[in-house]
Parts: structure tokens; C-alpha cells; sequence
């Protein structure tokens, strides 16, 4: 395949998938931000809200930039696309709990939206790693890109 002749590895794929986490945790952080301003509701509701709104927000920005440059995927068919992102998406769930307990923690005992958005970061950093190792061994393993 052509695709995976072009497929970086090493230092240029870390950098790739670190670019692409940044993009989708801004993609996140952003869509957060826009739920937490709107200011209606509690604030406890509002925070579980704008975790919610963001992680699914940041999925789909991801699963769309892995799966084109990362992995250099080319399933084909609604069906194996469907199946493919559901089991992206139950990969993410479990590397979500990661993001959400260290966002939650530094929100908790810090109380500031500085301190949230850096729980987040951190959460998501461990969590993206998590997700590269699981998504290269389960979601993305038939293709033509990095194995």
C-alpha cells in the first residue's frame, strides 16, 4: 500500500499523535469552555456537562485524525466503520476514566478553572498514551499503516 510506505515512525509519529492529542484537547478544552459559559444550572452540573460535551467532542476530532494519519486506515463500508469507531469509542472509555479523575481531582482540591483545565491536560496526556498502545494493538490492527 502507499499510504503505509508514507506511514512516519519513531520520533515523527510521536510528534504526529502528541500534535493531534494537543488539537483534540484544545478541540475539548474549547467545547468545555462553551458548555461552562453558559452559566445555567449548578455549577457541580454544569462541570459534569462540559466533561462530557468536550470528551465526546475530542473523540471525534481524534478518531478522525488517527485514523487518516496516524494509522493510515482505509476500511471501507458503513458497517466495519461503525464497528470500528464503536470499539474506538470503548477504548476511550476506559482511557477517559483517566482524564476525568485527574480533571476532577485537580478541580476539587484546587477549585479553579486553571487548575481543571491542567488536571485535564494531564489526565488526557496519560490517557492519549494509553489509548495509542491499545487502539495500534485492537481498533487499527488489519491495516496498512504503523504497526
Amino acid at each position: 500500500m502507499r499510504a503505509a510506505a508514507r506511514a512516519p515512525t519513531g520520533a515523527r509519529l510521536a510528534l504526529r499523535y502528541a500534535g493531534f492529542a494537543a488539537i483534540a484537547t484544545l478541540a475539548n478544552l474549547g467545547a468545555q469552555r462553551a458548555v461552562l459559559a453558559l452559566g445555567d444550572g449548578s455549577q457541580t452540573g454544569r462541570f459534569l456537562t462540559a466533561m462530557g460535551v468536550g470528551t465526546g467532542v475530542g473523540l471525534v476530532v481524534k478518531y478522525a485524525l488517527d485514523k487518516r494519519w496516524i494509522f493510515y486506515d482505509t476500511t471501507r463500508g458503513a458497517r466495519a466503520k461503525g464497528a470500528q469507531f464503536a470499539l474506538y469509542t470503548v477504548i476511550g472509555l476506559v482511557t477517559t476514566a483517566i482524564f476525568w479523575v485527574t480533571e476532577t481531582v485537580f478541580w476539587m482540591i484546587w477549585g479553579t478553572d486553571g487548575a481543571r483545565e491542567l488536571g485535564a491536560i494531564l489526565g488526557l496526556s496519560v490517557g492519549y498514551i494509553t489509548k495509542y498502545l491499545l487502539d495500534r494493538r485492537y481498533v487499527f490492527r488489519t491495516t496498512g499503516g504503523v504497526t
